[in-house]
């Protein structure tokens, strides 16, 4: 037999029992590799600084905001000519709050109580807008807000982390009223708060389905009944 036909048929029975090996077993696909989770790159994507005097009309109050879309930024305060925030926050700001979809990123309980600091001393009176600081260092703020109460607690050393802090909400009412089991008179300056975080209580925060949310610290820090918030915020891609 010549040597080119040995070799042939050294080839053709490597083969044979290369495919035999591989009919009697099943390839099993590869996993795919789990998501990698979202990890903040630190950039300063949203800086917060914010005022608000608790006890009444203040011209000192402001929110001061700055985001990395071009144009929207302001170093805000109350208009009392107009009534409401002299650059326009109020609308402004909701560049922050939603991503491109309409989902937020942002809890809107979180963007309401910024809006405290260029609304004017009667809106704050008028959803009952409170803030206490615990002998442990922990600050709470809570309000009511169309019919919905929201209340934020920092850790220890006055830190409300964002994603995960706790931010809570609880519906007691509608725009109009106020359940009477939560209010002495209907509106919210009647709230009990005691009586509205006993049950039913909801956390808040970036919707889950967002394409983005937004992390960070914000510092709290309450002297007598002057709010002052201060944070820098990154924006995470889900």
């Amino acid at each position: 037999m010549k040597k080119t036909n040995v070799i042939l048929l050294i080839v053709l029975a490597v083969a044979v029992l290369g495919f035999s090996a591989c009919s009697g077993s099943k390839e099993t696909a590869a996993a795919p590799a789990p998501a990698a989770p979202a990890v903040s790159d630190g950039s300063e994507d949203l800086t917060i600084d914010y005022r608000v005097n608790i006890a009444g009309k203040d011209e000192n109050n402001f929110f001061h905001w700055k985001g990395n879309v071009r144009y929207m930024a302001a170093d805000d305060s109350y208009d009392a000519a107009s009534g409401a925030s002299a650059l326009g926050s109020t609308h402004l700001f909701m560049m922050y709050l939603y991503d491109v979809e309409g989902k937020e990123a942002l809890s809107s309980g979180l963007r309401g109580l910024f809006l405290y600091g260029v609304n004017g001393a009667a809106a704050a009176a008028g959803d009952n807008l409170q803030a206490s600081k615990a002998g442990d260092g922990t600050i709470t703020v809570q309000y009511v807000h169309r019919g919905t109460a929201y209340r934020f607690t920092t850790d220890k050393s006055g830190v409300l982390a964002l994603p995960a802090g706790k931010m809570e909400s609880r519906k007691i009412g509608t725009p109009q009223a106020i359940e009477a089991g939560f209010s002495t008179d209907g509106t919210a300056k009647g709230v009990d708060y005691a009586t509205v975080w006993k049950s039913d209580v909801t956390a808040v925060g970036a919707d889950p389905a967002s394409m983005y949310f937004w992390d960070g610290a914000l510092q709290f820090a309450l002297d007598g009944d002057v709010l002052t918030i201060k944070g820098v915020l990154t924006a995470v891609a889900r």
